[in-house]
Protein backbone atom coordinates (compact mmCIF):
# COMPACT_ATOMS: atom_id res chain seq x y z
CA UNK A 1 0.00 0.00 0.00
CA UNK A 2 0.79 3.55 -0.85
CA UNK A 3 0.01 7.13 0.58
CA UNK A 4 -0.26 10.15 -1.68
CA UNK A 5 0.13 13.68 0.74
CA UNK A 6 -0.89 16.30 -0.66
CA UNK A 7 1.23 18.94 0.53
CA UNK A 8 0.55 21.94 -2.26
CA UNK A 9 -1.64 23.78 -0.80
CA UNK A 10 -1.69 27.81 -0.19
CA UNK A 11 -4.84 28.54 1.37
CA UNK A 12 -5.55 31.77 3.06
CA UNK A 13 -8.35 31.01 5.78
CA UNK A 14 -6.35 31.41 8.33
CA UNK A 15 -4.92 34.34 7.18
CA UNK A 16 -2.81 36.76 8.96
CA UNK A 17 -0.86 33.48 9.90
CA UNK A 18 -1.36 31.01 6.67
CA UNK A 19 0.13 33.20 3.48
CA UNK A 20 0.69 31.69 0.66
CA UNK A 21 4.69 32.05 0.99
CA UNK A 22 3.81 29.71 4.19
CA UNK A 23 0.80 27.94 4.54
CA UNK A 24 -1.31 26.18 6.76
CA UNK A 25 0.49 22.82 6.64
CA UNK A 26 3.76 23.98 8.01
CA UNK A 27 2.32 26.01 10.95
CA UNK A 28 2.49 24.74 13.99
CA UNK A 29 -1.05 25.21 15.64
CA UNK A 30 -1.69 22.76 18.05
CA UNK A 31 1.91 21.39 19.24
CA UNK A 32 5.49 21.37 18.36
CA UNK A 33 5.35 20.04 14.86
CA UNK A 34 3.96 21.05 12.05
CA UNK A 35 1.10 19.48 10.27
CA UNK A 36 2.65 17.68 7.33
CA UNK A 37 4.65 16.41 10.06
CA UNK A 38 2.08 15.14 12.38
CA UNK A 39 -0.05 13.95 9.00
CA UNK A 40 3.27 11.61 8.08
CA UNK A 41 3.95 10.96 11.76
CA UNK A 42 0.45 9.44 11.59
CA UNK A 43 1.28 7.50 8.35
CA UNK A 44 4.18 5.58 9.35
CA UNK A 45 2.22 4.40 12.04
CA UNK A 46 1.10 2.02 8.98
CA UNK A 47 3.19 2.28 6.70
CA UNK A 48 7.19 2.31 6.26
CA UNK A 49 9.07 5.55 4.84
CA UNK A 50 9.40 4.73 1.22
CA UNK A 51 5.14 3.61 0.67
CA UNK A 52 4.92 7.41 1.55
CA UNK A 53 5.15 9.87 -1.10
CA UNK A 54 4.63 13.69 -0.51
CA UNK A 55 3.12 15.80 -3.17
CA UNK A 56 3.85 19.21 -3.18
CA UNK A 57 4.68 22.76 -5.36
CA UNK A 58 8.01 23.58 -6.75
CA UNK A 59 7.89 27.13 -4.11
CA UNK A 60 7.27 24.60 -1.01
CA UNK A 61 10.10 21.72 -2.04
CA UNK A 62 12.70 23.21 0.16
CA UNK A 63 9.88 23.66 3.44
CA UNK A 64 8.95 19.84 3.01
CA UNK A 65 12.63 18.78 2.95
CA UNK A 66 13.42 20.50 5.84
CA UNK A 67 10.15 19.14 7.78
CA UNK A 68 10.32 15.34 6.40
CA UNK A 69 14.23 14.74 5.76
CA UNK A 70 13.50 11.08 5.49
CA UNK A 71 10.88 10.79 3.30
CA UNK A 72 12.68 9.84 0.34
CA UNK A 73 9.22 10.28 -2.32
CA UNK A 74 8.65 13.78 -2.88
CA UNK A 75 7.14 14.49 -6.30
CA UNK A 76 7.71 18.75 -7.22
CA UNK A 77 4.19 19.79 -9.10
CA UNK A 78 5.69 22.59 -11.25
CA UNK A 79 1.99 24.13 -11.27
CA UNK A 80 -0.89 23.84 -8.83
CA UNK A 81 -3.49 22.31 -10.71
CA UNK A 82 -6.22 21.05 -8.14
CA UNK A 83 -6.37 17.22 -6.24
CA UNK A 84 -7.23 15.31 -9.88
CA UNK A 85 -4.08 15.96 -11.82
CA UNK A 86 -2.16 16.02 -8.52
CA UNK A 87 -3.59 11.79 -8.04
CA UNK A 88 -3.09 11.39 -11.54
CA UNK A 89 0.54 12.27 -11.60
CA UNK A 90 1.31 10.64 -7.94
CA UNK A 91 -0.55 7.08 -9.24
CA UNK A 92 2.46 7.37 -12.39
CA UNK A 93 4.73 7.88 -9.48
CA UNK A 94 3.70 4.98 -7.85
CA UNK A 95 3.83 2.60 -11.15
CA UNK A 96 6.27 3.70 -13.19
CA UNK A 97 9.10 4.89 -10.25
CA UNK A 98 7.92 2.39 -7.61
CA UNK A 99 7.10 -0.61 -9.93
CA UNK A 100 3.34 -0.70 -8.43
CA UNK A 101 1.16 -2.97 -10.31
CA UNK A 102 -3.10 -1.80 -10.60
CA UNK A 103 -3.48 -4.09 -7.45
CA UNK A 104 -1.50 -1.96 -5.15
CA UNK A 105 -3.93 0.41 -3.03
CA UNK A 106 -3.08 4.25 -2.76
CA UNK A 107 -4.10 5.97 0.11
CA UNK A 108 -4.73 10.02 -0.14
CA UNK A 109 -4.61 12.37 2.13
CA UNK A 110 -4.95 16.04 3.05
CA UNK A 111 -1.72 17.53 4.70
CA UNK A 112 -3.31 20.01 7.18
CA UNK A 113 -5.96 17.72 9.11
CA UNK A 114 -6.00 16.74 13.08
CA UNK A 115 -7.04 13.10 13.55
CA UNK A 116 -7.84 11.53 15.92
CA UNK A 117 -7.22 8.85 18.55
CA UNK A 118 -4.51 7.30 16.16
CA UNK A 119 -5.79 3.73 17.37
CA UNK A 120 -9.26 3.93 15.38
CA UNK A 121 -7.88 5.79 12.41
CA UNK A 122 -5.33 3.05 12.05
CA UNK A 123 -8.45 0.81 12.10
CA UNK A 124 -10.10 2.58 9.41
CA UNK A 125 -7.28 2.29 7.32
CA UNK A 126 -7.06 -1.07 7.24
CA UNK A 127 -10.71 -1.22 6.64
CA UNK A 128 -10.48 1.14 3.43
CA UNK A 129 -7.61 -0.94 2.13
CA UNK A 130 -9.80 -4.25 2.08
CA UNK A 131 -12.27 -2.35 0.65
CA UNK A 132 -10.84 -0.87 -1.90
CA UNK A 133 -9.19 -3.78 -2.75
CA UNK A 134 -12.82 -5.02 -3.77
CA UNK A 135 -13.17 -2.63 -6.27
CA UNK A 136 -14.23 0.16 -4.50
CA UNK A 137 -13.50 4.03 -4.43
CA UNK A 138 -13.56 4.65 -0.67
CA UNK A 139 -14.11 8.03 0.43
CA UNK A 140 -14.31 9.06 4.38
CA UNK A 141 -17.10 10.70 5.74
CA UNK A 142 -17.55 12.38 8.62
CA UNK A 143 -20.71 12.54 10.04
CA UNK A 144 -21.45 16.61 11.58
CA UNK A 145 -22.12 17.63 14.47
CA UNK A 146 -23.21 21.05 13.90
CA UNK A 147 -24.81 22.77 10.20
CA UNK A 148 -21.50 23.70 8.86
CA UNK A 149 -21.10 25.88 5.90
CA UNK A 150 -17.83 25.26 5.19
CA UNK A 151 -17.30 21.92 3.93
CA UNK A 152 -18.57 19.94 0.74
CA UNK A 153 -20.99 17.29 1.81
CA UNK A 154 -21.82 13.36 0.50
CA UNK A 155 -24.98 12.26 0.67
CA UNK A 156 -25.70 8.37 1.50
CA UNK A 157 -28.13 5.83 0.86
CA UNK A 158 -30.48 5.92 3.75
CA UNK A 159 -30.61 2.42 4.10
CA UNK A 160 -28.78 0.17 6.25
CA UNK A 161 -24.76 0.28 5.23
CA UNK A 162 -23.65 -2.24 2.96
CA UNK A 163 -22.43 -5.27 4.22
CA UNK A 164 -19.06 -7.43 2.95
CA UNK A 165 -16.51 -9.95 4.36
CA UNK A 166 -14.17 -6.67 5.00
CA UNK A 167 -16.54 -4.56 6.96
CA UNK A 168 -19.31 -2.26 6.67
CA UNK A 169 -20.29 0.85 4.17
CA UNK A 170 -22.62 2.92 2.19
CA UNK A 171 -23.26 3.59 -1.14
CA UNK A 172 -22.98 6.81 -2.13
CA UNK A 173 -25.83 8.78 -4.02
CA UNK A 174 -24.22 12.34 -4.39
CA UNK A 175 -21.63 14.79 -3.76
CA UNK A 176 -22.53 18.56 -3.13
CA UNK A 177 -20.94 21.61 -2.79
CA UNK A 178 -21.23 23.87 0.51
CA UNK A 179 -24.43 24.63 1.63
CA UNK A 180 -25.75 27.70 2.92
CA UNK A 181 -26.76 28.12 6.50
CA UNK A 182 -30.22 26.93 5.91
CA UNK A 183 -29.66 23.98 3.57
CA UNK A 184 -26.57 22.68 6.25
CA UNK A 185 -29.25 22.23 8.97
CA UNK A 186 -31.62 20.07 6.51
CA UNK A 187 -28.13 18.31 6.03
CA UNK A 188 -27.59 17.76 9.41
CA UNK A 189 -31.86 16.89 10.48
CA UNK A 190 -31.58 14.67 7.52
CA UNK A 191 -29.17 12.49 9.02
CA UNK A 192 -27.66 10.84 5.41
CA UNK A 193 -25.35 13.35 4.69
CA UNK A 194 -21.55 13.31 6.05
CA UNK A 195 -19.18 15.77 5.38
CA UNK A 196 -15.74 15.31 3.10
CA UNK A 197 -12.56 14.58 4.48
CA UNK A 198 -11.13 14.70 1.36
CA UNK A 199 -9.44 11.47 2.28
CA UNK A 200 -9.75 8.51 -0.60
CA UNK A 201 -8.52 5.59 -1.17
CA UNK A 202 -8.45 3.31 -4.37
CA UNK A 203 -6.67 0.60 -6.32
CA UNK A 204 -4.45 1.74 -9.10
CA UNK A 205 -6.51 -0.02 -11.84
CA UNK A 206 -9.58 1.25 -10.48
CA UNK A 207 -8.80 5.09 -10.19
CA UNK A 208 -6.77 4.80 -13.73
CA UNK A 209 -9.80 3.40 -14.98
CA UNK A 210 -12.48 5.97 -13.48
CA UNK A 211 -9.95 8.59 -14.74
CA UNK A 212 -10.11 7.10 -18.27
CA UNK A 213 -14.12 6.90 -18.22
CA UNK A 214 -14.68 10.31 -16.73
CA UNK A 215 -11.42 12.67 -17.15
CA UNK A 216 -10.50 12.40 -20.94
CA UNK A 217 -7.83 15.24 -20.64
CA UNK A 218 -6.22 13.25 -17.96
CA UNK A 219 -6.51 10.25 -19.58
CA UNK A 220 -4.10 11.37 -22.29
CA UNK A 221 -1.57 12.63 -20.16
CA UNK A 222 -1.47 9.15 -18.48
CA UNK A 223 -0.57 7.31 -21.79
CA UNK A 224 3.01 9.46 -21.39
CA UNK A 225 5.83 8.64 -19.11
CA UNK A 226 5.99 10.38 -15.49
CA UNK A 227 8.60 12.86 -16.87
CA UNK A 228 7.02 13.82 -19.82
CA UNK A 229 3.57 14.42 -17.40
CA UNK A 230 5.31 16.49 -14.77
CA UNK A 231 6.63 18.62 -17.69
CA UNK A 232 3.44 19.21 -19.44
CA UNK A 233 1.51 19.31 -16.07
CA UNK A 234 0.92 22.54 -16.51
CA UNK A 235 -1.68 21.34 -19.65
CA UNK A 236 -3.64 19.83 -17.01
CA UNK A 237 -7.48 20.52 -16.51
CA UNK A 238 -7.31 22.30 -12.94
CA UNK A 239 -10.05 20.51 -11.42
CA UNK A 240 -10.78 18.25 -8.23
CA UNK A 241 -11.05 14.82 -8.07
CA UNK A 242 -14.49 15.07 -6.67
CA UNK A 243 -15.55 16.68 -9.52
CA UNK A 244 -13.64 15.26 -12.34
CA UNK A 245 -14.47 11.23 -10.89
CA UNK A 246 -16.04 10.90 -7.60
CA UNK A 247 -19.33 12.34 -8.47
CA UNK A 248 -19.89 10.56 -11.41
CA UNK A 249 -18.47 7.05 -10.79
CA UNK A 250 -20.46 4.47 -9.49
CA UNK A 251 -18.02 2.65 -7.39
CA UNK A 252 -17.81 4.98 -4.47
CA UNK A 253 -18.03 3.80 -1.18
CA UNK A 254 -18.28 5.83 2.08
CA UNK A 255 -16.70 4.51 5.49
CA UNK A 256 -18.08 7.04 8.18
CA UNK A 257 -15.24 7.79 10.73
CA UNK A 258 -15.92 7.74 14.59
CA UNK A 259 -13.27 9.40 15.37
CA UNK A 260 -12.17 12.93 16.15
CA UNK A 261 -11.59 15.02 12.92
CA UNK A 262 -10.47 18.45 12.07
CA UNK A 263 -9.67 20.23 9.07
CA UNK A 264 -8.39 23.60 10.62
CA UNK A 265 -10.45 25.35 8.17
CA UNK A 266 -10.94 28.72 9.98
CA UNK A 267 -9.87 30.34 13.01
CA UNK A 268 -13.27 29.63 14.50
CA UNK A 269 -12.03 25.28 14.25
CA UNK A 270 -8.55 26.57 15.60
CA UNK A 271 -10.74 27.53 19.06
CA UNK A 272 -12.34 24.07 18.76
CA UNK A 273 -8.84 21.92 19.25
CA UNK A 274 -6.98 23.95 21.76
CA UNK A 275 -6.81 23.72 25.06
CA UNK A 276 -9.10 26.47 27.03
CA UNK A 277 -8.70 28.20 30.09
CA UNK A 278 -11.47 28.24 33.13
CA UNK A 279 -13.20 31.08 30.52
CA UNK A 280 -13.21 29.49 27.87
CA UNK A 281 -10.53 30.93 26.12
CA UNK A 282 -8.10 29.38 23.71
CA UNK A 283 -4.90 31.36 24.61
CA UNK A 284 -1.68 31.01 22.52
CA UNK A 285 1.22 33.63 23.30
CA UNK A 286 2.11 36.89 25.56
CA UNK A 287 -1.65 37.60 26.67
CA UNK A 288 -3.04 39.06 29.38
CA UNK A 289 -6.96 39.03 29.43
CA UNK A 290 -9.38 40.56 31.69
CA UNK A 291 -13.46 39.86 31.84
CA UNK A 292 -12.56 37.45 28.44
CA UNK A 293 -14.78 34.33 27.60
CA UNK A 294 -15.12 32.41 25.15
CA UNK A 295 -12.42 33.92 22.72
CA UNK A 296 -9.15 32.78 20.95
CA UNK A 297 -6.43 34.85 21.23
CA UNK A 298 -3.10 34.27 19.54
CA UNK A 299 -0.59 35.96 19.84
CA UNK A 300 3.51 36.21 18.26
CA UNK A 301 5.88 38.90 19.75
CA UNK A 302 4.04 41.19 21.09
CA UNK A 303 1.73 41.39 24.54
CA UNK A 304 -1.75 41.05 23.47
CA UNK A 305 -4.18 42.41 26.52
CA UNK A 306 -8.13 41.88 26.19
CA UNK A 307 -10.69 43.35 28.09
CA UNK A 308 -14.98 42.85 28.16
CA UNK A 309 -14.62 40.32 25.15
CA UNK A 310 -16.79 37.64 24.67
CA UNK A 311 -16.89 35.44 21.58
CA UNK A 312 -14.10 37.03 19.99
CA UNK A 313 -11.21 36.24 17.64
CA UNK A 314 -8.29 38.27 18.18
CA UNK A 315 -4.61 36.67 15.99
CA UNK A 316 -1.50 38.97 16.18
CA UNK A 317 1.48 38.71 13.64
CA UNK A 318 4.67 40.99 13.53
CA UNK A 319 3.06 42.85 10.58
CA UNK A 320 -1.10 42.29 10.49
CA UNK A 321 -3.82 41.88 13.06
CA UNK A 322 -7.01 40.17 12.57
CA UNK A 323 -9.81 40.96 15.07
CA UNK A 324 -13.25 39.44 14.47
CA UNK A 325 -16.52 37.74 16.19
CA UNK A 326 -16.54 34.20 16.37
CA UNK A 327 -18.44 33.02 13.68
CA UNK A 328 -17.49 35.92 11.32
CA UNK A 329 -13.57 34.28 10.26
CA UNK A 330 -14.86 32.66 7.15
CA UNK A 331 -14.84 36.73 5.94
CA UNK A 332 -11.26 36.30 6.39
CA UNK A 333 -10.78 35.33 2.61
CA UNK A 334 -12.15 38.96 1.64
CA UNK A 335 -10.02 40.33 3.44
CA UNK A 336 -7.11 39.06 1.79
CA UNK A 337 -8.78 39.28 -1.50
CA UNK A 338 -9.18 42.97 -0.65
CA UNK A 339 -5.06 43.28 0.16
CA UNK A 340 -4.63 41.57 -3.45
CA UNK A 341 -5.95 44.29 -5.60
CA UNK A 342 -4.87 46.59 -3.45
CA UNK A 343 -1.07 44.94 -4.05
CA UNK A 344 -0.27 44.22 -0.10
CA UNK A 345 2.59 41.80 0.67
CA UNK A 346 0.48 41.02 3.61
CA UNK A 347 -1.99 39.76 1.30
CA UNK A 348 1.06 36.46 0.28
CA UNK A 349 4.18 37.44 2.31
CA UNK A 350 4.82 37.44 6.02
CA UNK A 351 7.45 39.35 7.46
CA UNK A 352 9.68 36.42 7.94
CA UNK A 353 10.67 34.06 4.75
CA UNK A 354 11.91 30.68 4.70
CA UNK A 355 15.16 29.89 2.46
CA UNK A 356 16.62 26.00 2.16
CA UNK A 357 19.41 27.30 4.18
CA UNK A 358 17.48 29.25 6.97
CA UNK A 359 15.21 32.64 7.04
CA UNK A 360 15.51 36.01 7.11
CA UNK A 361 13.11 38.46 9.03
CA UNK A 362 12.30 42.10 7.92
CA UNK A 363 13.20 44.32 11.09
CA UNK A 364 12.30 47.91 9.71
CA UNK A 365 12.78 49.30 6.31
CA UNK A 366 12.64 52.95 4.84
CA UNK A 367 13.76 55.03 1.52
CA UNK A 368 17.24 53.24 0.78
CA UNK A 369 17.21 50.90 3.23
CA UNK A 370 16.34 47.50 4.59
CA UNK A 371 17.65 45.74 8.14
CA UNK A 372 17.13 42.29 8.35
CA UNK A 373 17.39 39.07 10.72
CA UNK A 374 19.40 36.52 9.01
CA UNK A 375 19.38 32.88 10.25
CA UNK A 376 22.08 30.44 8.22
CA UNK A 377 21.31 26.42 9.56
CA UNK A 378 24.15 24.43 10.26
CA UNK A 379 25.74 23.10 7.57
CA UNK A 380 24.30 25.28 5.02
CA UNK A 381 24.92 28.40 2.70
CA UNK A 382 23.54 31.08 0.47
CA UNK A 383 24.23 30.76 -3.26
CA UNK A 384 27.32 33.21 -4.50
CA UNK A 385 25.50 35.93 -5.64
CA UNK A 386 25.96 39.78 -6.74
CA UNK A 387 23.25 42.90 -6.25
CA UNK A 388 23.54 45.51 -9.17
CA UNK A 389 21.78 47.90 -6.89
CA UNK A 390 22.74 47.72 -3.66
CA UNK A 391 25.40 46.81 -0.81
CA UNK A 392 25.33 44.95 2.14
CA UNK A 393 26.99 45.10 6.13
CA UNK A 394 26.69 42.21 8.40
CA UNK A 395 27.13 41.89 11.66
CA UNK A 396 27.37 38.24 13.46
CA UNK A 397 25.09 37.93 16.78
CA UNK A 398 25.42 34.59 17.29
CA UNK A 399 27.83 31.74 15.65
CA UNK A 400 30.40 31.90 13.05
CA UNK A 401 30.19 33.10 9.79
CA UNK A 402 32.33 31.62 6.40
CA UNK A 403 32.13 34.55 4.42
CA UNK A 404 33.34 35.41 0.60
CA UNK A 405 33.00 38.59 -0.78
CA UNK A 406 35.12 38.96 -3.99
CA UNK A 407 38.80 36.80 -4.22
CA UNK A 408 38.37 36.81 -0.36
CA UNK A 409 37.34 34.35 2.41
CA UNK A 410 37.10 35.10 5.88
CA UNK A 411 35.57 34.07 9.12
CA UNK A 412 33.72 36.25 10.78
CA UNK A 413 32.67 36.04 14.53
CA UNK A 414 30.31 37.67 17.31
CA UNK A 415 30.30 40.77 17.52
CA UNK A 416 32.57 41.10 14.12
CA UNK A 417 31.47 42.39 10.84
CA UNK A 418 31.96 42.39 7.06
CA UNK A 419 30.88 44.67 4.30
CA UNK A 420 29.99 43.75 0.79
CA UNK A 421 30.26 46.44 -1.72
CA UNK A 422 27.73 46.56 -4.74
CA UNK A 423 27.85 44.47 -7.34
CA UNK A 424 30.46 42.49 -5.90
CA UNK A 425 30.34 38.48 -5.57
CA UNK A 426 30.03 36.97 -2.29
CA UNK A 427 28.58 34.21 -0.09
CA UNK A 428 27.38 33.46 3.08
CA UNK A 429 28.20 29.92 4.74
CA UNK A 430 27.86 28.41 8.38
CA UNK A 431 30.31 25.41 8.62
CA UNK A 432 29.81 25.51 12.14
CA UNK A 433 26.96 23.26 14.54
CA UNK A 434 24.71 25.55 15.94
CA UNK A 435 22.64 28.50 13.73
CA UNK A 436 24.27 31.60 12.74
CA UNK A 437 22.53 34.81 13.31
CA UNK A 438 23.41 38.21 11.48
CA UNK A 439 22.40 41.49 11.18
CA UNK A 440 22.00 42.82 7.74
CA UNK A 441 22.19 46.12 6.89
CA UNK A 442 21.36 46.81 2.93
CA UNK A 443 21.51 50.51 1.71
CA UNK A 444 21.04 51.56 -1.74
CA UNK A 445 18.34 52.51 -5.08
CA UNK A 446 16.47 49.18 -5.19
CA UNK A 447 16.18 46.86 -2.24
CA UNK A 448 14.00 44.02 -3.48
CA UNK A 449 14.48 40.49 -3.80
CA UNK A 450 14.85 40.13 -7.57
CA UNK A 451 18.03 42.01 -7.25
CA UNK A 452 20.00 38.69 -6.86
CA UNK A 453 22.31 37.26 -9.56
CA UNK A 454 23.15 34.09 -8.70
CA UNK A 455 26.50 32.28 -9.69
CA UNK A 456 26.57 28.85 -8.08
CA UNK A 457 23.41 27.76 -5.82
CA UNK A 458 23.05 24.22 -3.93
CA UNK A 459 19.67 23.78 -4.44
CA UNK A 460 19.38 24.62 -7.60
CA UNK A 461 17.43 28.07 -7.82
Amino acid sequence: MKALVLAGGSGTRLWPLSRKDYPKQFLKLNGKESLLRQTVNRLLNVLSKDEIIVMTSEEYRFYVRSELQEINHVIHERQSRNTAPAIALGIKYCTEKLGCDGGEVVFVSPSDHIIRPLDRFVEYFRLAEKLAKQGHIVTFGIRPDRPETGYGYIRAERQSPASSSQGNYFRVEKFVEKPDAATAMQYLDAGNYYWNSGMFAFSIQTMMDELRKYAPAIREMLGRSFDEMNDQFHKMPEISIDYAVMEKSDRVALLPLDLYWNDIGSWDSLHDILSRDENGNAVVGDVMAIDTKNCLIFGDKRLLSTIGLEDCLVVETSDAVLIARKGEAWKVREIVNRLKEKGRKEASEHVTTYRPWGSYTILQQGPRYKIKHVVVNPGEKLSLQKHSHRSEHWVVVKGTAKIVIGDKEIFVHENESAYVPQSTLHRLENEGKIPVEIIEVQNGEYLEEDDIERFSDDYGR
